[in-house]
């Protein structure tokens, strides 16, 4: 562990109501927001289970419950099944831009349709263009805003952060009404892809709840590893 990691102050949050499990408190531990972070601490903090939200470096701190377990593709190891080749097929149309950031009436658009339409239940609707940049923000200097289109029309958008071994999948939203297309799912192969193609080791997923469906969709690609117990360890 670097000095930087050794010196690092993290708080935890009051106990408050879990996003993923019904009637169960979460904690989560933060670490300081006066902290000066650059990729390679981001990077490190990645190994360790941390995510990013916004500028925010978080992991869940629950005293009794251990579900939300980061998660991530060893990408020189993944091969998709029948199901994830297909829905590469059905996308392989998409023309793909990286732009640098998602501030146009486009993306806002289509972020806004996704949320209403997918997520209304969920704790970032109603929309709002303030959280939404502040959200998808790049906070570190090293995310990539993945545009994809089809015959010219924004159809998706993956929001990636490029770390030392691996890109780390922050969030995808795309055109609720494109259902045939499986869009959360081609992008997550894509980004499998285009992981490779980088020469990076790595694609982290976030947080894997097997009780969780929002969550537990995770375990469809394998191979899978997990951090527990302070070790990526295979899903088996």
């Amino acid at each position: 562990m670097t000095s930087s990691l050794r010196d690092l102050k993290v708080y935890t949050t009051y106990p408050h109501s879990c996003s993923y499990l019904e009637n169960r408190e979460a904690t989560t531990l933060f670490v300081d927001p006066r902290q000066e972070v650059d990729q390679s601490l981001y990077s490190n903090l990645s190994l360790l289970g941390f995510r990013r939200s916004g500028n925010h470096l978080y992991r869940p701190h629950c005293s009794h419950c251990q579900a939300c377990i980061p998660a991530r593709i060893p990408v020189a190891d993944f091969a998709p099944n029948r199901a994830q080749r297909r829905t590469l097929r059905d996308n392989r149309d998409l023309e793909v831009e990286c732009t640098p950031d998602i501030r146009d009436e486009a993306a806002y658009d289509l972020y806004r349709r996704y949320i209403e339409q997918r997520h209304s239940d969920g704790d970032m609707y109603p929309p709002d263009r303030e959280q939404y940049l502040s959200f998808l923000n790049n906070a570190w200097d090293c995310t990539r805003y993945y545009r994809f289109y089809t015959g010219g029309k924004l159809t998706a958008i993956a929001v990636v952060d490029e770390l030392l071994d691996g890109l780390s999948a922050i969030y995808t939203f795309f055109d609720p009404a494109a259902t045939d297309r499986s869009l959360g799912r081609f992008a997550i192969l894509w980004q499998v892809e285009h992981t490779a193609e980088l020469g990076l080791d790595y694609l982290y997923l976030g947080y894997w709840i097997k009780n969780c469906r929002k969550m537990a969709y995770k375990s469809e690609y394998r191979p899978l590893e997990l951090f527990i117990n302070g070790r990526w360890t295979a899903l088996l």
